[in-house]
């Protein structure tokens, strides 16, 4: 008989018709079921900002029977980024293809056992860039987490969704790590404290590599009370330490970088230092020159006319490139892993590369370590952008992504080639974009760095919500103090006869203060120096108008119109000069010298 026949005699069958009824019955209640699911699928990841790549939960350790301490991490939660190991969970680096060739963990990490000793609760592990290689916080397969900070933006990477976590107040805390900006970048753009600390200070036993020698395990925590409890608990700190004054230095070539106001920066790290005990007054420092001059390494990487800081990052990069092809060529070659396009770049690159002097990277690593340790001792202290730029768009084309990258491996690769601890303190927001400004200590000293940053943090914010309460130009007393600071670099810039550096200080000071005549006079000298006669008379001039007295202004004209041999109005401003004061030894052979010429 024919299957047609057959379907023809069944559907005369009426308990057939029952069976199709029940059976229809149920797929349209499966098919709602399953829409219901998806939707409540999709609220979830509205919900948790997709910064989850699963939820679980892993319980504290009992609290041990009194007379003993409180555990310190106690109904905390926190969340870790897919690079740990937990004990029969396989971790996925990011990638489902890493997930599906690798085994379930025998044992959990150090650092997640530390965190559930101490009492708190691991609630799941977060979305990462693919194998954290990238530092947009992108992921093809998991989806990017949303900014809560700025939600059209990039969350910032590699560890994108253990930031999200925390600023989003899923959780207390969460922990990633950092190789060459995966903790710091995030907590930047997500508005959050983030800690590097100093390398090897925390274990990475049970932690993916990527770069074993830049590798450090981080932490991301919305106030720098909760980020010093779990950094004690995590790095096993010592509770009490003697309270040792704080030097401050300001990379004021780093800050150059920046695409945010130095008044929202610089401006505000002084502000707090003047007023704070225990703290000199901040030193303005160019880094790139120092590092320069005492990472003699560097050469290797000074090509094509590099300046200090890119030669850095490329060593950084190299040696990040170099261990990641030793730990995982096999696998990629083997997988062939489906990647994003900006990691599958990078990977791609990574490993075709060829290293002819490895040597030199791990070179420049000690004497950066030697370098920070000699200039910053235990007691210092440099205030630095975390990032130049604020963050891109979400799915920025790749100009826009290569323009980020060479902007802020530079900045990254001080702390990640050092091995120096480094946290980044949000200090409010440019053009609606958080602001994060970062503080590295010497390699070793992460308690003296957790509580300076505890120290200051408070008066951080004050300063900050009252730069942020004023018009976009600031006030006319935050301008002063602000070119206040750019007259000080020009002066050490004249000082060290970098006359054209002066010059470009002088003219920021002006800028924020267009009233100052000293501003005006100092920007002269450095005029007279170069031989711009006509800029310094102008300056003069200016300065003149707004300070009848002022005796260099008169003596610097003075010298400017003698350069260009108009001599009598050259010994006018001398005479003038004499008499505001009349001893002035400089004004009196000006004067004989014109006195004769003009005769």
């Amino acid at each position: 008989m024919s299957l047609n026949a057959n379907m023809k005699l069944s559907v005369s069958n009426p308990k057939i018709w029952i069976v199709i009824g029940v059976t229809v019955a149920g797929v349209l209640i499966l098919t709602a079921e399953t829409r219901r699911r998806r939707l409540k699928g999709r609220c979830i990841v509205r919900e948790d900002y997709g910064a989850f790549i699963e939820r679980f939960q892993l319980l504290p350790f009992p609290q041990p029977p009194p007379p003993a301490a409180k555990q310190p991490l106690s109904g905390l939660t926190f969340a870790i980024n897919d690079v740990f190991d937990v004990k029969e969970y396989v971790s996925g680096f990011g990638n489902p293809d890493w997930k599906q060739t690798h085994e379930e963990a025998g044992r959990t990490a150090v650092a997640v056992t530390t965190l559930l000793k101490n009492g708190a609760t691991c609630v799941g592990n977060a979305v990462m860039d693919e194998l954290s290689f990238g530092i947009t916080g992108e992921n093809l397969h998991y989806g990017t987490p949303t900014n809560p900070a700025m939600p059209s933006c990039i969350p910032g990477g590699s560890c994108s969704g253990s930031a999200v976590a925390v600023a989003a107040k899923l959780v207390d805390f969460a922990i990633g790590t950092d190789t060459v900006g995966g903790v710091r970048i995030p907590a930047s753009f997500c508005g959050v404290l983030g800690f590097r600390p100093s390398h090897g200070s925390v274990s990475t036993i049970g932690v993916l590599p990527n770069s074993q020698s830049l590798d450090t395990v981080g932490i991301f925590a919305r106030d720098p009370f909760l980020l010093n409890r779990v950094g004690h608990a995590l790095l096993q700190l010592n509770q009490v330490e003697p309270r040792r004054t704080r030097h401050i230095i300001v990379a004021d070539d780093l800050f150059q970088l920046s695409k945010v106001p130095q008044q929202k920066t610089v401006y505000i790290i002084s502000k707090v230092t003047e007023k704070l005990s225990g703290y000199h007054s901040p030193k303005h420092m160019n880094i790139g020159q120092y590092i320069l001059s005492n990472v003699p390494s560097l050469k290797y990487f000074l090509q094509n006319g590099a300046n200090s800081l890119k030669a850095l990052s490329s060593a950084m990069l190299s040696l990040q490139r170099y261990e990641f092809k030793t730990n995982h060529e096999e696998w990629i070659n083997t997988v062939k892993p489906r990647l994003g396009s900006d990691v599958s770049d990078s990977v791609h690159a990574t490993i075709t590369a060829t290293h002819e002097n490895i040597e030199a990277y791990y070179m420049v690593r000690t004497e950066m370590r030697a370098a920070l340790r000699s200039l910053l001792k235990d007691d210092g202290v440099i205030a630095v952008p975390t990032v130049a730029d604020t963050p891109l768009k979400l799915n920025s084309n790749k100009a826009l992504l290569s323009e980020f990258h060479h902007w802020a491996f530079p900045l990254l690769s001080i702390a990640s080639m050092s091995g120096c601890c480094q946290i980044t303190v949000p200090l409010g927001k440019h053009e609606d974009h958080p602001i994060g400004v970062s503080f590295i200590a010497n390699y070793g000293s992460d308690k003296f760095l957790l509580d300076t940053v505890l120290d200051m943090y408070e008066s951080l914010q004050v300063q900050v919500n009252a730069v942020s309460s004023l018009p976009p130009s600031l006030d006319s007393n935050a301008n002063m103090e602000a070119s206040k600071l750019w007259k000080e670099k020009g002066n050490a810039a004249y000082k060290g006869k970098q006359w054209q550096k002066a010059i470009n200080y002088y003219t920021e000071a002006v800028k924020l203060d267009e009233i100052n005549a000293t501003f005006y006079c100092n920007r002269a000298a450095a005029y007279l120096e170069l031989g711009s006669f006509q800029e310094a008379e102008e300056d003069c001039t200016k300065a003149i108008s707004l300070d009848k007295k002022n005796v260099k202004a008169y003596l610097r004209r003075g010298t400017a119109r003698e350069s260009v041999h108009r001599y009598k109005e050259a010994l006018h401003d001398f005479k003038r000069a004499l008499v505001l004061e009349p001893q002035n030894k400089a004004a009196k052979v000006a004067e004989k010298r014109l006195q004769e010429l003009v005769s």
